[in-house]
């Protein structure tokens, strides 16, 4: 009888200790002062400085990167997809007013080619460099038939800290705020199921540059906003995903109020129009599913919003006011 391995089965774990070990110059290259050991321990270390805090609070998120995944793996482009595993999730913590200090990833697959593994991980690190986190974790499952050979699934965890006495949670929002919206850089995370359903294959193909631009991480300007005089002037931060304007704006707001949006305050970008054109799809369903080019929402105090913005546009971060606080019921209308 033929002796059955490990390796048999569809596991083979001496080519992941070999890949974890090649990847872990790259991912030092992530680590804050507080990062203890390199990845591949039982355990990742952060020694969180308490001295920076009076009551440090910690905030933890995660996410995915959704059916966004299909068009990398369709287009075999895997070197920025891990970018958006980190901004979907950093963007998430930013909204309580936390600076990300450290994330783990998670890739699950049944058959990937170590190349591809690596542009992943890759991409993450990039991530947590730019949003000034340490990767210093995580879990490569090899799961043989749980996913078709060469695809793979991609989430990410990640834990920030912020001053307790500093937590942004909406509860401050009054009608008069005035909604200001960030640019975003195309697409990002969400909406792909539909954006799939919408376009042909050979249209994912000739726009998978378009479709896969990594999306955009807020940490550095929105925390210089933070660290800054006008901190006392943003009363909310919401990360424009999925349910986008209508429910991701809503979930911040106090119970007695409303915001609305004018949708003809901001240059929506062109690709959100080929999909509601090649797929006849509502403008309340648009501004429902995907960011139309407004990827974070900052509701401040009225007057404040000029030198928000122009902090904003010296980090090189295009913003618009696209709206207002108003009396109402936790609402918001897009018009």
């Amino acid at each position: 009888m033929r002796k059955l391995t490990y390796k048999k089965a569809g596991v083979d774990i001496h080519k992941m200790d070999a890949f974890k070990g090649n990847i872990k110059s790259l991912v030092r290259k992530s680590f804050r002062q507080e990062v203890l050991k390199d990845i591949g321990g039982f355990g990742s270390f952060f020694a969180l400085k308490i001295n920076k805090y009076r009551k440090p609070v910690l905030v933890s998120s995660s996410d995915g990167v959704g059916t966004k995944l299909k068009i990398a793996n369709f287009a075999g482009r895997h070197d920025t997809i891990g970018i958006d595993a980190v901004a979907m999730n950093v963007n998430d913590i930013l909204c309580t007013g936390a600076e990300p200090l450290f994330f783990l990833d998670y890739i699950a697959f049944s058959s990937v080619r170590s190349k591809i593994l690596f542009d992943l991980v890759k991409g993450i690190n990039e991530g947590c460099i730019r949003s000034g986190c340490s990767l210093i974790g995580g879990e490569t499952a090899q799961m043989p038939g749980m996913y078709k050979p060469g695809e793979y699934d991609l989430a990410g965890f990640c834990v920030g800290a912020v001053e307790k006495g500093k937590i942004i949670d909406g509860s401050g929002i009054r009608p008069g705020n005035i909604v200001i919206g960030l640019e975003s850089s195309g697409i990002h995370s969400n909406g792909y199921s539909l954006v799939r359903k919408v376009l042909s294959a050979a249209e994912q193909k000739k726009m998978a540059k378009l479709l896969l631009m990594p999306t955009r991480i807020y940490v550095q300007p929105v925390l210089g906003l933070l660290r800054s005089a006008l901190a006392n002037k943003i009363t909310g931060i919401a990360h424009i995903t999925g349910g986008a304007f209508y429910d991701k704006i809503a979930r911040i707001l106090p119970a007695k109020v409303n915001v609305i949006i004018n949708k003809n305050s901001w240059p929506v970008p062109q690709v959100f129009r080929c999909i509601q054109n090649k797929g006849s799809i509502s403008d309340k369903e648009m501004y429902h599913t995907f960011n139309m080019g407004v990827g974070m929402v900052l509701i401040v105090r009225p007057g404040a919003e000029k030198a928000i913005m122009r902090q904003l546009d010296r980090s090189g971060l295009r913003s618009w006011v696209i709206g207002k606080a108003v009396k109402g019921k936790k609402e918001v209308s897009v018009a």
